[in-house]
């Protein structure tokens, strides 16, 4: 189970309570200049994908997006140290994320460096401006995180459940940073009350890719936290990605 220190998970969700919802423009950006990396935050996202034996697509997902929140919570996320600058840095910009796929030795090499690991398939590093982005990260290659879509059973009652519009033909590392952005804002919407008890589940998470008349369904319910992406890479501007909801749709 990770540790949770009350007082300092209350100052870390109060931090990410504070995050917009992406459903617009955000007037309180910092400046950003995409030609000036150190002005652009990201978040990167380590996940172990060996050459040999590679892990299940869905699984990669579920800890990426738990690492993700896990990471925005940490301890270190409520207390006055560099880990909470960096987050607090990168709240403050647009909340990028970038997926690259670790391996053998070099999967190794960035464990030391700050952030959460879930389940040895995917770590979330504290974000820095993307000129300043550790050498041991940056040698993890951002192409080469595809996995195969398989089929799976009905997602459990008892957690949440982000809902990936599966006709966008997202890789597995663009999927990735797509419900990363899910859970860290679901997080931001739950009560405090809500955050710690999911917390003290280790924030376990059901990730399903559905059909677009399943995902449109699931964005229409009460409290759905609709995540729209900016366009960057492989998807076109504004397409809605994920839908995350306190629980699954009733089937």
């Amino acid at each position: 189970m990770l540790s949770h220190d009350p007082a300092a998970f209350r100052v870390a969700h109060h931090r990410l309570s504070a995050v917009s919802h992406p459903r617009g423009p955000r007037e309180d950006l910092e400046i950003e200049d995409p030609s000036r990396p150190e002005t652009v935050q990201a978040m990167q996202i380590a996940l172990n994908i060996p050459k040999q034996d590679p892990p299940a697509r869905n699984e990669v997902l579920v800890a990426a997006a738990r690492a993700v929140i896990a990471a925005c919570l940490d301890d270190r996320a409520g207390r006055d140290t560099a880990y909470a600058e960096a987050l607090a840095g990168w709240y403050g910009r647009r909340i990028r994320k970038v997926a690259r796929r670790g391996r053998n030795a070099a999967w190794d090499n960035v464990q030391a460096l700050p952030g959460v690991t879930v389940d040895n398939l995917a770590r979330a590093f504290a974000p820095s401006a993307v000129s300043e982005v550790p050498h041991p990260i940056r040698k993890l290659q951002i192409s080469g995180t595809d996995l195969p879509l398989e089929a799976l059973s009905s997602a459990p009652a008892d957690r949440p459940i982000l809902y990936v519009d599966a006709s966008l033909g997202m890789s597995a590392g663009k999927a990735a940073a797509q419900v990363g952005h899910g859970s860290m804002l679901l997080g931001a919407a739950m009560t405090l009350e809500e955050a710690e008890a999911w917390a003290a589940r280790d924030f376990a998470l059901s990730v399903r890719e559905v059909g677009r008349d399943t995902f449109q369904r699931a964005c229409a319910q009460p409290g759905a936290v609709i995540i729209r992406d900016a366009g960057y890479t492989e998807i076109a501007p504004g397409s809605a990605t994920v839908c995350a909801l306190r629980a699954p749709l009733h089937e």
